[in-house]
């Protein structure tokens, strides 16, 4: 496989919200992992002259989402998430990135107060033109989390609740319409 650059069109790419998710997986009790999403989210991935470009996401923490409405509720409580202090989770990238076959973006990740680093490992899908005419252009990129930094469960003991959070991001964009 090569890691040659991919050339992207300048200019702010959408994203396509109908085929693109956040995942997570958490374990519990240390036996067994709980996965979800979150529904509602944005990006902002800008490519500028030089080819590179410049990442930020937002994720609405009110749209987690594992499928079971009880357990959800707790979560976005005041004892784990407490959506009502902290209604967004923020990620940028510390500087614009080449996009290569595979590659990492480095960042940081806010949640209320706390900022703390992330490296995420980035698969680039490709590009290809859609139905609608538009160039579509996908990645996969997966990092993990340690929850008691971000103050998320902070009380909860490692061996109810594992500390490391597991997240998948599969996202489309869409060409920028000149």
């Amino acid at each position: 496989m090569t890691t040659s650059e991919q050339t992207l069109a300048t200019g702010s790419w959408d994203l396509d919200t109908a085929h693109s998710a956040v995942h997570f997986a958490v374990r519990h009790l240390g036996i067994s992992k709980i996965r979800g999403r979150f529904n509602t989210f944005e990006t902002r991935f800008v490519v500028d002259e030089s080819g590179a470009a410049a990442i930020e996401a937002t994720i609405h923490l009110d749209s987690f989402d594992t499928g079971n409405a009880q357990r959800d509720g707790h979560v976005r409580g005041a004892d784990l998430l407490d959506v009502d202090a902290r209604p967004t989770l923020t990620f940028k990238a510390t500087e614009p990135v080449r996009v290569t076959e595979r590659f990492q973006v480095t960042g940081e990740v806010t949640l209320g107060k706390v900022s703390k680093p992330i490296t995420l490992d980035v698969e680039w899908g490709g590009i290809e033109e859609f139905h609608d005419g538009r160039r579509h252009a996908g990645f996969t990129a997966t990092g993990s989390l340690a929850r008691t930094e971000l103050d998320v469960g902070a009380a909860l003991p490692t061996a109810v609740l594992s500390d490391k959070i597991d997240i998948e991001l599969d996202i489309q964009i869409l060409e920028p319409q000149n």
